[in-house]
């Protein structure tokens, strides 16, 4: 490998300017390239496309639409149904579904406005919208459409009276005028019959005249339930009339939408709520568009928003960390050399993604500053290698490179296996876009690798043969005349205050850091196995606690507090008492079998009364409440006794209605229920308690389908304990088979992990110490703990093993390996701490946790390895690190236990 490399770096320093001309024009490409990457935040991200949910989803959506827009109408009831308010809002509705009638030459706000973009093309987004003006006007349509046939029958009826009449009379004989006259009276005796029975009917359901949509009589008798209040809606119209001051409008996209498309959707939705000609003013309404795709598009915009910004401003901190920890005997400008690797590395892996049509999924944002972090700690690491071999060798720096690579390149590299390897175990999350987070570091550390190894060598050989930059005259003397200002600033706070200036607590910092280093190592070598002892405790101590870690999935407490989406969903939730929907599909060869319908009924109620639901009360604070369900059109026990009137019932519903709970081939039926915005893991436990009673009857198959579920389902499986603790011992395991394959030696590839697998303990306790929680995104962190505190403890162990062959006693060489690639390690280190302490500045609480939980897990696994290495290589060369463990147990064994001597009572 050392010949290999060498070869390389050699081929490199002989056209350096070609190959750094070549790597920042690819990285430039690919940067522009990476600016069209948009998260994606589709259901495919949570869970896998094979599992049973996804495809009853997608199943679902595929046969009744996508996931609702939801537009809020907050009015009273009376002064929104029972007004020209009414026909605004189904207006708006028709507007929406994008259904304008032909002859409608300037629609709502114009050719160029929303209602005519949303009715154009054949491919239109919305799919039907279900709202309190289309439901009011459908049933005055079927009633209408109803009376005029049953007059055209009763014509009908009336005529065939009146031809009987005539017959019978001609048959007796009568004169012509007596036929006229048995005639009309036989018309007169059906008209009589039919207005005795249509008088009976409208008396019995409140029906004075002919049905309007601006007839308030009507609507009133439609929607309102005198039985629980003068303005309170019927309890089976919950799904449009939730309370007594709000209308629901549900705006069902089509299925296969992208997420541009869907997000102008969304735009043209609130166009379309603000035209003046949809505006209330008999109650002053508003309405407030919200739902699931509007709460995730908002999201999705506030992260890439918030990317850019924490981006520039963890580049900035970087930058200033590495002028501060970084020693280069080149000039000062060299020092920043790493972290132009590390973004080269990173435009090439993002604008790679863009290429190959990769999505950037929430997960993978987080790559770029692990990816940055990685980049600068393997440019350092041969930086300083690089510098090392000119101090000691006096040798140009493009002779120093191949040299370099040859002493550092495969400990780096070996180093970069086994972080890839312990990467790669978040292949196995049963979670997408975890997954996808996995295979995309595993790419970056190679990528890292090879920038490093290529175009950083350009550099350090191109660097020395550029002349220095020369400024105008006026620049030169203002940057003089700063100079002097601070450095006669800088006079002045030291003649007050010496002690408090900055060269000396500059100065009391590194020594301050020299006498803990020493010291360290000197604990470390005369009692390594005290270290070791105390650091295992604390590391099990780490692994009991993290099991009470709390995990956040409440979404409220995840996203930025004054996002106006989330703030619209809880207004959502406060004026209608539930914020979303889940549904269950039932699917059977005929669904119109009376068993499945008494079947569907008593489930959808079992679940209802489970959860709090009262109809007399409405939701309230019940859990679960109905929505638009097919067992919602049979309330009548009688109209389920056999298929024939279930035929009938539906065949009688409009298909405007029937096609949003069953399919025209009676095959798929929907229940849905709607739900509270609550806690993701609250929210598995409804969905348990609700697969638990989902026993269908023989023939029938029953799925939990809906966003809410697949998030649900997702958070459960990435938070669960067991599964945290397999991800930690999953990585370890991975990382030294990696080891164990490249040193082909069980001590070297054990002694370096001993540390790591030590660190995730530690990260653990401290997080519980701190009290920060997990969320969702930060639970994987076991594994990047793992995979980064390999690279640490590889190089240390590696360098100090080539001092010891050197001829180095052991304190020496700890000595050595520490002022050389120690000073290293730590300077990445810290670079990338910085990097992700950026995060915790971030308005948006999930990337705040992250980055809170990253930079402890880091400083810990950091310090660890710089603490507890040295104990672990001395007993490790002492050949007391297998009898350890059995030292231990007897030192247990033998401390006694004063017994208690219990007194007798008399």
């Amino acid at each position: 490998m050392s010949l290999r490399l060498e070869r390389i770096v050699r081929a490199v320093v002989r056209r350096p300017t070609l190959v750094v001309a070549l790597f920042a024009l690819v990285a430039l490409g690919g940067g522009a390239l990476a600016l069209g990457l948009r998260p994606d935040t589709g259901v495919d991200t949570l869970v896998s496309r094979n599992s049973d949910t996804f495809r009853a989803t997608e199943q679902y959506r595929a046969r009744f639409g996508e996931d609702a827009i939801v537009v809020l109408v907050r009015e009273p009831l009376p002064q929104l149904v029972l007004t020209s308010d009414l026909g605004r809002l189904l207006g708006l509705e028709g507007c929406l579904s994008g259904n304008l009638p032909r002859d409608v030459r300037n629609p709502p706000g114009g050719l160029g406005g929303p209602c005519a973009k949303l009715a154009r093309g054949r491919d239109r987004p919305v799919q039907v919208v279900y709202g309190p003006g289309t439901f009011v006007n459908e049933s005055v349509r079927q009633i209408q459409d109803q009376f005029a046939a049953q007059q055209s029958e009763q014509a009908q009826r009336e005529k065939r009276a009146m031809t009987a009449a005539r017959k019978l009379a001609k048959a007796q004989g009568r004169s012509g005028v007596e036929r006229r006259r048995l005639a009309e009276q036989a018309r007169q005796l059906v008209r009589a019959e039919y207005f005795r029975t249509t008088l009976r009917l409208a008396l019995s359901y409140g029906i004075r005249s002919l049905p309007r949509l601006n007839d308030p009589d009507f609507v009133s008798q439609l929607v309102f339930d005198p039985r629980r209040g003068v303005s309170v809606p019927k309890a089976r119209f919950a799904y449009l009339f939730p309370s007594t001051r709000a209308a629901l409008v549900q705006v069902r996209l089509r299925p296969g939408l992208s997420e541009a498309a869907r997000d102008r959707t969304i735009a043209l939705v609130r166009e379309a709520t603000r035209l003046p000609e949809f505006r209330l003013t008999n109650g002053a309404g508003r309405y407030t568009v919200t739902g699931a795709p509007v709460v995730l598009s908002a999201l999705t915009d506030e992260v890439s928003s918030s990317i850019v910004t924490l981006l520039v401003a963890a580049l900035i901190v970087m930058a200033l960390t590495l002028l501060f920890v970084f020693r280069s005997p080149a000039r000062r400008g060299v020092r920043l050399l790493p972290l132009g690797i590390a973004l080269g590395a990173a435009g090439i892996l993002f604008g790679a993604m863009d290429l190959v049509g990769a999505s950037l999924t929430m997960a993978s944002i987080a790559v770029l500053p692990i990816l940055v972090g990685l980049s600068v700690d393997y440019a350092i690491q041969f930086h300083s290698r690089h510098d090392e071999v000119m101090r000691a060798d006096g040798l140009p720096p493009e002779r120093a490179a191949p040299r370099a690579a040859a002493l550092g390149g495969p400990t780096i590299a070996t180093a970069c296996l086994a972080t890839g390897a312990g990467f790669l175990v978040l292949l196995l999350s049963p979670v997408p876009m975890v997954r996808g987070f996995g295979l995309l570091l595993v790419i970056g550390v190679a990528l890292a690798f090879a920038c490093a190894l290529t175009a950083g060598f350009a550099a350090l050989a191109l660097l020395p043969r550029l002349p220095a930059p020369r400024f105008p005259a006026p620049v030169v003397g203002a940057v003089r005349g700063a100079g002097d200002l601070l450095s006669a600033a800088g006079r002045s706070l030291r003649s007050v205050a010496p002690t408090e200036g900055v060269t000396h607590l500059a100065g009391e910092t590194r020594a301050l850091a020299r006498r803990a280093r020493d010291g360290a190592l000197r604990e470390a070598v005369q009692r390594p196995a005290r270290v070791l002892g105390i650091a295992v405790a604390l590391s099990l101590l780490g692994f009991v606690l993290d099991t009470q870690t709390r995990v956040v999935s409440d979404i409220q407490k995840l996203v930025p507090q004054n996002q106006q989406a989330l703030r619209d969903l809880d207004t959502l939730q406060r004026a209608t008492g539930v914020s979303g929907q889940i549904d269950v599909t039932v699917q059977a060869d005929d669904l119109t079998e009376p068993r499945v319908i008494r079947w569907m009924t008593a489930y959808q109620a079992d679940l209802l009364k489970r959860f709090g639901y009262r109809e007399e009360r409405g939701c309230g604070r019940a859990q679960l409440c109905p929505a638009l369900s097919l067992p919602s059109l049979f309330r009548d026990p009688t109209q389920v006794q056999d298929r024939e009137r279930i035929r009938a019932l539906l065949e009688a519903v409009p298909p405007y209605f029937s096609q949003a709970v069953i399919t025209p081939d009676r095959r798929m039926a929907t229940m849905a229920f709607g739900i509270r915005l609550m806690p993701l893991d609250r929210q598995q436990q409804v969905i348990d308690v609700m697969r638990d009673r989902l026993h269908p009857p023989p023939g029938v198959n029953a799925h939990l389908v809906g966003l809410p579920v697949l998030a649900a389902e997702a958070n459960a499986k990435v938070s669960s304990d067991w599964r945290r603790l397999l991800t930690v011992l999953a990585g370890l395991a991975a990382v030294s088979l990696a080891l164990l394959a490249v040193y082909r030696r069980v001590d070297r590839a054990l002694v370096p992990l001993i540390p790591i697998a030590l660190a995730a303990g530690w990260s653990a306790l401290v997080l519980f110490v701190v009290r920060v929680p997990l969320n969702p995104m930060s639970v994987t962190l076991g594994a990047l703990v793992i995979a980064i505190s390999t690279e640490f403890s590889v190089l240390l162990a590696e360098r100090y093993r080539q001092e010891r062959i050197a001829g180095h006693g052991p304190a020496q060489a700890l000595e050595r390996t520490y002022r050389s690639t120690g000073a290293a390690v730590l300077a990445s280190g810290i670079t990338a701490i910085a990097g992700f302490a950026v995060l915790v500045v971030s308005d948006i609480r999930m990337l705040r946790d992250f980055g809170f939980v990253t930079v402890i897990d880091l400083a810990a696994s950091l310090l660890g390895v710089l603490v507890v290495l040295p104990a672990v290589l001395v007993l490790a060369e002492r050949g007391e690190l297998a009898t350890l463990p059995r030292q231990a147990w007897e030192r247990v064994r033998a401390v006694r236990v004063p017994r208690v001597r219990r007194r007798r009572v008399a």
